[in-house]
């Protein structure tokens, strides 16, 4: 009895000094509650929305200055003209935009009625529900509390308008989505495990004394994956296309030219990933801890980033497939060019170069 005591004993010993299984035991599900309980939520904060006012009276004014006192809205612009509006939609920021119809206070008092046409981007149809449904809650609201109070029997009538995806498809908001899990995952863990499987077969000597420099083996290492994930990326936005009707309004070779990048950036950290571990398994496990639960939760797939806390919302920043999600919807749903997604497609190059070199540098460390 005392010989199992003391090999129980020593199993405990082993587990408390080993860091990363204290981890995996601890840290992990710590991490998940904590990320879970702050991310999945159906309730909206901070939502950016747009205003155009073609009647500026003093009732159109009290309900913006409701609607932005609710603590779920931001406005962000005033709007001139109709124009303006799908060009706001298209810069990504605002969810909404609410218009107020001409004569909106001297139509309500002669006719008893108004309208109010709320336009929601219906790209993620999640939130552009739940966005509508807030905003025709605050008007109502105000119906209610400050028009009938007055002995006033007005109606207000909001018109809900849904953005590039009138019949609110989810495929709209999961092919985008899943495009980016399936290829960031099957990309990074293909690379993730190749350097990693030359140390554990022993074949990293023979690539060390080659006449290679460690630009090329991991140029080398990256192409092959890069061709494969390439037709893979073709495959699902076929898929997308003919089966689920997913609509490609912008340049197909844009939106080619664009998945490449991201393929290549994947690739990347696949490599980095397999340049610090040791072998296959601890680059499996560093690819799917560091990748799944992230690409899936904090990329704004499913949940709208502007809900996170901010601290949250800054590790979303890091998280490429963010801003693939981003690209994707934009030339596939909205039809944008590089005018609009500039800005991401400069991110994903600065991370695949950084991704890129840190692979060479720990490389020439090995190589030393």
């Amino acid at each position: 009895m005392n010989r199992f005591i003391g090999f129980v004993k020593k199993e405990f010993h082993h587990i408390f000094r080993d860091s990363q299984t204290m981890l995996i035991l601890f840290g992990m599900p710590i991490a998940q509650i904590l990320i879970f309980g702050y991310i999945v939520s159906n309730e909206i904060n901070d939502v950016k929305i747009g205003i155009y006012d073609k009647s500026q009276d003093h009732i159109t004014h009290e309900i913006t200055n409701k609607i932005t006192a609710s603590g779920f809205f931001i406005l962000h612009e005033n709007l001139n003209s109709e124009k303006e509006i799908e060009k706001a939609f298209k810069r990504g920021i605002i969810r909404e935009v609410i218009v107020f119809e001409p004569n909106f206070a001297e139509k309500l008092e002669r006719d008893g009625t108004a309208g109010i046409q709320i336009i929601a981007d219906a790209s993620d149809v999640n939130t552009a529900n739940i966005v509508s449904n807030y905003t025709k809650a605050i008007i109502n609201s105000y119906v209610k509390n400050e028009l009938f109070t007055q002995g006033l029997p007005f109606e207000i009538i909001p018109e809900v308008r849904m953005l590039y995806n009138d019949e609110l498809k989810g495929v709209y908001m999961f092919v985008p989505g899943t495009m980016a899990l399936i290829l960031m995952l099957v990309s990074a863990m293909m690379t993730s495990i190749s350097i990693a499987r030359e140390k554990e077969l022993g074949t990293m000597e023979i690539l060390l004394v080659s006449p290679l420099k460690p630009l090329p083996i991991v140029i080398g290492k990256v192409i092959p994956y890069m061709a494969l994930s390439f037709v893979n990326a073709i495959v699902i936005i076929a898929l997308s296309y003919f089966v689920f009707e997913m609509p490609i309004q912008g340049s197909l070779i844009f939106l080619l030219a664009e998945t490449l990048l991201f393929i290549f950036m994947a690739l990347s950290l696949g490599i980095l990933i397999s340049t610090v571990s040791n072998n296959q398994m601890v680059a499996m496990f560093i690819s799917m801890f560091a990748l799944l639960l992230p690409t899936i939760l904090l990329s704004g797939f499913i949940f709208p980033i502007e809900n996170m806390p901010k601290i949250l919302q800054w590790i979303s920043s890091i998280m490429p497939a963010r801003y693939f999600i981003v690209i994707v919807k934009n030339i596939m749903i909205k039809g944008s060019g590089i005018g609009v997604i500039w800005k991401e497609t400069l991110i994903l190059v600065g991370m695949t170069i950084f991704f890129l070199g840190m692979s060479i540098k720990k490389f020439k460390v090995r190589l030393e």
